[in-house]
């Protein structure tokens, strides 16, 4: 009796232990050991021999890779909610299926903006270095490493997604006014929830808070959403958190404001450029001024098994001749 031949699947990066186990029991799973990530050509030539490839958000899956005479893919099951990292229209146009992780990351993610919204306003990376840097320390002041009250401020969400009213649900209980600018505004049973106030335009809000958020994706109509000129209405006390995509921000620009006293500061977990991080920006991280992550957000080890299993279920399902749950279309975009 033959056997069945197993669909090869080609995984970029070293995914956790069990979602990996699991992938070489039910597919011909070719792992990532090392997790250096792949060249534009080693991405290309696993285009051109894999059934089905499962990316990150850190790999570049253009329309020259999946517009190659010889691409064999049928499916980019994307490990990461983003999908800024694929050509999604390509692919759909060549007929391959892209799916992402949606839903697994909102409350990651949210946690940690809602520990950068803390930590800006009161200078906690700022104060911990005293204790860690050897730095001199006489003891408690009463005028000393003064940062800002978080209750009763204004904090204005770029976004309100599933990120985004998680974001709220926090910063309401810390006793923040939100404010939130969005396409369209959410359900009013949610407004309500929430206690928040719609902006139709993002300059007016911009202009009125205390603590900027962006929760929203990065795509062609949000790339630098957060321009020279929307940057330069924010208020010079306010502070700017970004746990969303480096690219929604003209970063250089936002550099200069901090510089120059015109934005109080900034936490950032993601960067225009990365895995680049401006020099610029880390000399204002040792002065105190913006405090950075690197791009942990969504990293805890339940999330990263959570999101593994989605992808395998969306292969699963792929495989079996079925809609896969998470089908990303670039109507959606």
């Amino acid at each position: 009796m033959s056997v069945k031949k197993k669909p090869l699947v080609v995984v970029t990066r070293k995914l956790p232990d069990s979602i990996e186990t699991r992938m070489r029991e039910l597919f011909d799973a070719r792992i990532n050991l090392e997790d250096t990530p792949m060249s534009a050509e080693q991405i290309a030539e696993a285009a051109r021999t894999a059934d089905v490839l499962v990316p990150t958000v850190t790999d570049h899956i253009s329309a020259d890779i999946v517009n190659q005479p010889d691409c064999k893919l049928r499916l980019i099951a994307n490990f990461g909610n983003g999908v800024d990292n694929i050509d999604v229209e390509a692919a759909h146009a060549r007929g391959i299926t892209v799916t992402n992780t949606p839903k697994v990351l909102t409350e990651d993610t949210a946690d940690m903006t809602m520990a950068l919204i803390l930590a800006v306003p009161r200078r906690m990376i700022e104060g911990a270095s005293i204790l860690t840097e050897g730095k001199p320390w006489a003891g408690w002041s009463p005028t000393w490493m003064l940062g800002h009250r978080i209750g009763g401020k204004r904090l204005g969400i770029i976004g309100m997604g599933r990120i985004g009213q998680a974001v709220a649900r926090r910063a309401r209980a810390f006793g923040l006014q939100i404010h939130y600018h969005n396409r369209r505004p959410v359900a009013p049973k949610i407004a309500e929830e929430l206690g928040a106030t719609y902006w139709e335009s993002l300059d007016q809000m911009l202009a009125r808070m205390d603590i900027i958020s962006v929760n929203c994706p990065h795509t062609p109509a949000t790339y630098h959403l957060l321009s020279a000129r929307r940057l330069k209405l924010i208020r010079k006390d306010a502070y700017i958190v970004n746990t969303a995509r480096g690219e929604v921000t003209d970063e250089d620009t936002l550099i200069k404001l901090i510089e120059g006293g015109e934005i109080a500061g900034a936490g950032l977990d993601v960067y225009e450029h990365e895995p680049a991080v401006s020099p610029k920006l880390v000399r204002l991280a040792r002065a105190g001024k913006v405090t950075l992550l690197p791009h942990m957000g969504s990293a805890t080890i339940e999330g990263r098994v959570e999101m593994g299993e989605k992808v395998i279920i969306n292969i699963r399902t792929f495989l079996d001749a079925h809609k896969p749950p998470d089908r990303v279309l670039p109507s959606m975009l």
